[in-house]
């Protein structure tokens, strides 16, 4: 399963992706060793949640963690809605943009202890974040370690192809200037739904809407590797000010 070495040079928080979630606006890319330029939906990420996002959140149940949440969009809409909600993300500048905007949000790879485990409603891997590690089925797994058993999975996939890589790639900007390599994976929905099949996970939906692809995985009913919240895990600064008891954040 990969981890993140403490002291290492983390992706996403180098200087072309901080400077943008700043600016709010690109031009800004993953960059393979290739050339093969994606580009990244900066401005998209930096704005208010829009008419997609909102469908996305209203399939959302219960406390919601928001994996790679990036500079918050998600995160806000739901406090705004209320509800309990959590931000992680590997970025400085990611998870202080989701705090201005009064979201809850942890700098912290999804690979590393986070509060609640075992206990969150919803997940989601919205924007390519089902790419995390470039290592679909060990991102899964541990999808699985996060989510209460029978909780729901929220993945934004690649629209219209069903591409299954993986790659190296680096954050760049339109000047040259670049951050440190990392794995990365893209998926289309049926290549998901067959890593969820090996993993135990079981479809729970699929969707295209705005040229956007989504796809709902149901956790299997049982989770033994529940573990408890990290009561070290959220500051007080990172409390909710409104969360049911029970609740991951609430307890954690």
């Amino acid at each position: 399963m990969p981890r993140q070495t403490v002291g290492a040079a983390r992706p996403w928080s180098a200087d072309p992706y901080s400077d943008a979630l700043v600016s709010g606006r690109g031009p800004l890319f993953l960059r393979r060793s290739d050339g093969w330029l994606l580009p990244l939906e900066v401005e998209r990420w930096c704005a208010d949640a829009d008419a997609v996002d909102r469908e996305v959140l209203g399939r959302c149940e219960g406390a919601v963690l928001d994996v790679g949440c990036g500079p918050g969009r998600l995160v806000a809409e739901l406090a705004v809605r209320g509800r309990a909600a959590l931000g992680i993300d590997v970025s400085e500048a990611a998870v202080a943009h989701t705090v201005r905007l009064g979201g809850q949000a942890l700098r912290r790879s999804v690979f590393e202890p986070l509060p609640g485990e075992g206990r969150w409603d919803t997940a989601l891997l919205i924007d390519g974040n089902v790419g995390i590690g470039g290592d679909p089925a060990a991102l899964l797994h541990r999808m699985s370690q996060l989510l209460a058993p029978g909780g729901l999975l929220i993945v934004e996939t690649v629209p219209d192809v069903d591409v299954d890589e993986r790659v190296s790639v680096r954050v760049a900007d339109s000047h040259g200037a670049a951050g440190p390599a990392f794995p990365w994976a893209r998926l289309g929905t049926p290549s998901l739904l067959r890593h969820a099949a090996r993993a135990g996970w079981r479809p729970d939906g699929q969707w295209t809407t705005g040229g956007r692809s989504f796809a709902a995985l149901r956790n299997r009913s049982t989770n033994s590797t529940a573990e408890p919240a990290n009561s070290t895990a959220v500051t007080s600064s990172h409390r909710p000010r409104n969360t049911s008891p029970g609740s991951p954040i609430a307890d954690s």
